[in-house]
């Protein structure tokens, strides 16, 4: 009785050494991920879950762990640039915090200009950033949504597309159900390429709704938008549109030489000039021109377009 009463203790204590070997084994094996990792609020199950999802290479056992040294953080942290084990990662889901940068589009920017922004305020590469950003992004231009945006800092390129269009798309779906009550994304984005134009001429946003009334008025005419602003387009964001630039420019963004709207948005744009794209003030007006004070001056008839602009210059 003795004798098996201690090889069953034995049995037990090799056991108990089997299982501590295998877990400071486990413990000690590398474990591949990015520089970041988002850490999704909920319980530690769907956590695991999620980070398997992603790729990091855990299991059960890192969750049955977790339950064992602490909580963990909730949102982007950082876990370095070092190869990592299983134990690291698990401390560092539970004490680590990513370091945060602010990036702001302002509305009317492009997002060529607002990607070699981003590349210099994250350290990224922006060759990376456009390419992520021409493969996913719906669209070429006006699909990011103007705000300041919080970014962890080690966050590749492709990480941070993805963001940025999915905060962006989720944003304009919640502007597209509060006036529609429904997303259409074709519909949505005829508004945000309209929204565009109205974005880069208006003055300010009480100004929006008048230029979309020209805008409105000019295309049912059949008129030719005929506004500078189409051709701050790309890499031409901030360059002042010249009598040159408008003969030699032949990209259909080019509204002296093309009837109706360019054939994509040609900025990125406010909630404000989607609204005035949608509901543009009444009037008959077909001609503005901005004067010296910044406001623009309205007419209906082409003559009196050529005294407003007569007396702008003044």
């Amino acid at each position: 009785m003795i004798e098996r009463t201690v090889t069953i203790a034995t049995w037990v204590f090799e056991m108990i050494l089997i299982m501590a070997v295998s877990l400071i084994y486990y413990l000690n094996l590398p474990v591949t991920t990015s520089k970041v990792l988002y850490i999704p609020q909920g319980s530690i199950t769907r956590i695991i879950t999620y980070l398997a999802y992603k790729e990091v290479d855990v299991s059960p056992l890192d969750g049955y762990l977790l339950r064992f040294t602490g909580m963990p953080q909730q949102g982007w942290i950082s876990v370095g640039d070092k190869p990592l084990s299983h134990a690291d990662l698990i401390y560092k889901i539970t004490t680590e915090k990513a370091a945060m940068k602010d990036v702001t589009l302002i509305p009317g920017e492009t997002t060529y200009i607002f990607l070699q922004q981003l590349a210099s305020v994250m350290d990224l590469d922006v060759i990376k950033l456009n390419d992520h950003f021409e493969r996913l992004s719906p669209m070429p231009e006006g699909a990011l949504v103007p705000n300041t945006y919080k970014l962890p800092l080690g966050m590749s390129e492709q990480e941070v597309i993805r963001s940025l269009l999915n905060r962006s798309q989720k944003q304009m779906q919640a502007w597209s159900k509060k006036v529609f009550g429904t997303f259409n994304k074709k519909k949505w984005f005829q508004y945000v390429k309209m929204a565009s134009v109205i974005q880069k001429e208006a003055a300010d946003e009480d100004d929006m709704t008048m230029v979309s009334s020209v805008v409105h008025n000019r295309l049912k005419k059949g008129m030719k938008l005929q506004m500078d602003g189409t051709l701050n387009y790309g890499k031409y964001s901030h360059v002042a549109v010249t009598a040159a630039r408008i003969r030699k420019d032949e990209s259909h963004y080019n509204t002296y030489m093309y009837k109706g709207l360019p054939p994509m948005p040609v900025c990125n744009v406010s909630f404000s000039a989607i609204k005035a794209a949608i509901f543009p003030a009444k009037s008959d007006y077909l001609y503005f021109v901005k004067s010296k004070g910044g406001k623009h001056r309205y007419a209906r008839y082409y003559s009196t377009h050529l005294r407003n602009i007569k007396a702008a210059t003044k």
